[in-house]
């Protein structure tokens, strides 16, 4: 019995030193693919920086770390530098630090988080834009010449248009969301991205001044006849656009801010001077207050055809132009109510009818409520 108990124990140790060594081997062997994982990763780096910057992105990074052993692979980059130098007019963007990483199991899925401020403007010049955050984060996925789709997320992001020595808040929000993926191909062959923004709690003065109430809005929309996902500026994006023959495609929009509710799809595209064309189908609660809100009754007071038909009456009787000017504006919510179709949105009485953009100006049925920009 002596013997076969030792022969057991034995055994049982030769199993435990066979156990530890096959360990040992796994755990030795998975840090040599760890390094060789961290080396092709930095080597990967370079590259890309090297292939970025013969076509004018230069990114430069004060000090580069990589950790995240055993599982991933994070690379650490403080501060960072990043200079557009084929944008027109250059840009340059800066800020303290970023972390991206990724599973080693899952190579083709980047997540990012980056700290603030970050610091836009003109490359050699102070800042003309700085935004904060209390947490900003990104996800890419797809291969790096070739991503699939592109998130951004921020908390309490602040954007912040600096001039003149005077700051001027442009953009608050409690949460920020934006996503771009590629689209489908369409029926007539065009490729395009599709985004997606989501603001929770944001004001907005640096759009329109009706946009400083905090307001929540989800935009999706399908951009036809773009190129593909390289930084660009969105005046070139939107040019490119333009001379595809591409249009914008309002997939689902729904803003609310306050008592005021609009939600609407439709197909806008660019004309040749950079201009909005198209139409949105836009269901309207709370019609009075938005009107009042971006000040349609004085718009429609002043426009040039009202200018028109207050001079023709005026020649008829002196002051009749003048009592025209001021019934249209007292009328105008009714008037647009009679001219849409009455409907439900949400559980409240509503309007509905087409936002119309000529050449710019926006029409909200017959009535001018506007103009956009050139968005190039």
């Amino acid at each position: 019995y002596e013997n076969t108990s030792i022969q057991s124990r034995r055994r049982a140790g030769r199993r435990y030193t066979v156990l530890l060594c096959v360990v040992f081997a796994v755990v030795a062997g998975w840090s040599l693919f760890w390094k060789y994982a961290a080396d092709r990763a930095a080597a990967l780096i370079a590259d890309w920086k090297t292939r970025e910057a013969s076509i004018g992105r230069v990114y430069d990074c004060g000090s580069q770390s990589i950790a995240g052993y055993p599982f991933r692979i994070e690379v650490t980059c403080a501060p960072v530098a990043a200079e557009f130098r084929n944008f027109t007019p250059p840009l340059d963007i800066k800020l303290p630090r970023i972390l991206v990483a990724a599973q080693i199991y899952q190579p083709t899925l980047l997540i990012s988080e980056f700290d603030g401020p970050v610091a836009i403007g003109d490359p050699g010049k102070p800042p003309e834009f700085e935004a904060t955050w209390t947490l900003g984060q990104s996800s890419v996925r797809g291969l790096p010449a070739a991503p699939e789709r592109v998130s951004l997320v921020f908390d309490a992001p602040e954007l912040d248009h600096i001039a003149g020595g005077k700051r001027e808040t442009w953009l608050t929000a409690k949460h920020l969301e934006l996503h771009i993926r590629r689209a489908a191909p369409s029926d007539d062959g065009k490729v395009g991205i599709e985004t997606g923004l989501r603001l929770e709690q944001a004001s907005i003065p640096g759009f329109h001044p009706a946009a400083a109430e905090p307001l929540d809005a989800v935009i999706d929309t399908v951009l036809r006849g773009v190129k593909d996902f390289a930084p660009k500026p969105w005046r070139t994006r939107f040019r490119e656009l333009q001379a595809a023959g591409g249009s914008i495609e309002v997939t689902q929009a729904r803003i609310q801010q306050g008592d005021i509710l609009a939600v609407g799809a439709g197909s806008l595209s660019l004309n040749a001077t950079g201009h909005l064309d198209g139409q949105i189908r836009v269901t309207i609660a709370g019609l009075e207050q938005f009107l009042d809100k971006i000040g349609a009754k004085e718009m429609v007071q002043t426009s040039p055809a009202m200018d028109k038909l207050a001079g023709a009456l005026d020649r008829l009787a002196p002051g009749l132009g003048n009592a025209a000017r001021q019934q249209l504006g007292n009328n105008l919510g009714a008037g647009i109510n009679a001219l849409g179709e009455k409907s439900m949105l949400e559980g409240r009485p509503a309007v509905s009818l087409p936002l119309r953009f000529d050449d710019g100006a926006m029409f909200l049925g017959p009535i001018p409520i506007g103009k956009t920009p050139a968005l190039f």
